[in-house]
């Protein structure tokens, strides 16, 4: 059984989207939910969905193995980012090798890197008067949105788009593409 941990910072939709998409499935399950943020609503998703939670701080993450021991306590096989905001530290990386991986909301390497989050994505999208733009799924390494490309799709930027609309079409990719990718990944590795 491939064990999933979560990341997210904020309101977890992606994540429960996951949850939902694997609790039937024999193979890979999402085993714990952490977030960085104790006002996430994720949180409250993890107690509706029962999937233990766990709230670290900067200090757990970057200045200890607090968060590297709760993964091995829960024998979690890869970690899926899903609205997570901060860099994965070197112990995690070294550890998760090639099983950590990420959603950005645009089509990399376009709209990318520190500061390239949510809405700010999809306002930079229509400054740049793309036509087109996306999600793209990738591994995650010591750098922001420079792991190895897994998986893109693309939606269409309408002249009279807003970010909100944007935010809309993304979603829906997003909900729709990762929980898939992630079944393909975590069973081909």
């Amino acid at each position: 059984m491939e064990k999933l941990a979560l990341f997210a910072s904020g309101s977890g939709s992606n994540a429960e989207r996951i949850a939902d998409y694997f609790k039937p499935s024999k193979k890979i399950g999402v085993e714990i939910i952490l977030t960085n943020n104790p006002a996430a609503f994720v949180l409250k998703r993890a107690e509706k969905l029962n999937i233990p939670s766990f709230i670290f701080s900067r200090d757990d993450l970057y200045q200890s193995d607090k968060v590297l021991k709760i993964l091995a306590e829960h024998e979690i096989s890869w970690i899926i980012l899903a609205g997570f905001l901060w860099l994965i530290p070197q112990n995690l990386l070294r550890a998760y090798s090639g099983r950590i991986l990420n959603i950005h909301p645009a089509l990399l390497p376009k709209h990318g890197g520190k500061g390239f989050y949510g809405m700010k994505v999809h306002e930079a999208v229509i400054a740049a008067n793309e036509k087109e733009s996306g999600i793209t799924i990738h591994t995650v390494d010591e750098r922001y949105d420079e792991g190895q490309i897994l998986f893109q799709a693309k939606c269409s930027v309408s002249p009279e788009e807003t970010p909100d609309s944007l935010a809309t079409k993304i979603h829906e990719l997003e909900y729709r593409y990762y929980p898939e990718v992630i079944e393909r990944v975590c069973l081909n590795f």
